[in-house]
């Protein structure tokens, strides 16, 4: 039987990381899923899906902990197969403007407000190609439950843009 686990890791970015952590998962067994790896602030953060046999789950667990002795911080989860039935739409949100604080504050309020799981979130700040001046972008993917009018989540994310002066689009997936 198969088993999925899904780790988390931090610590300080240098060459040979990521080569590292594959290294890991595959002598211990593990099939590397699906990853978000990023360089941060000075600092190497990501996320990994790995299958792996059940009778190996153990050893792989201990040899990703191990990975702490090389300045990783490392946390191991067994995976869920997460109940998403709630979800009838999967819509794609872009937000772009002038940076300022509380753009994600107020955003990620609305989806909550709305019951919209946030499944996906990329954020970047960078200067705006005439002005120079600091330009925030995200794009989130999300699922939008049966109960949520579509229409009403987009006004309120209308009324949020327009007191931010920022632009928002939502696409539905089709």
């Amino acid at each position: 039987m198969i088993s999925s686990i899904v780790i988390t890791l931090i610590g300080p970015d240098r060459s040979g990381l990521v080569e590292e952590i594959a290294r890991t998962v595959a002598s211990g067994g593990g099939n590397w899923l699906e990853s978000r790896l990023s360089h941060l602030g000075g600092q190497f953060a990501g996320m990994v899906q790995i299958e792996v046999a059940e009778d190996k789950v153990a050893e792989l667990k201990s040899a990703l902990e191990g990975l702490a002795s090389h300045g990783l911080e490392v946390v191991v989860c067994d995976a869920t197969t997460a109940d998403m039935e709630d979800c009838d739409q999967v819509a794609l949100v872009e937000i772009v403007g002038h940076d300022r604080s509380g753009i994600v504050s107020q955003i990620s309020s609305a989806f909550a407000a709305f019951k919209v799981n946030v499944e996906r979130l990329d954020t970047e700040r960078k200067s705006a190609p005439m002005t120079g001046e600091a330009l925030f972008e995200a794009k989130a993917r999300v699922c939008i439950p049966s109960e949520v009018d579509l229409g009403n989540l987009s006004d309120k994310l209308e009324e949020i843009a327009s007191d931010l002066m920022v632009d928002v689009t939502v696409e539905v997936e089709k």
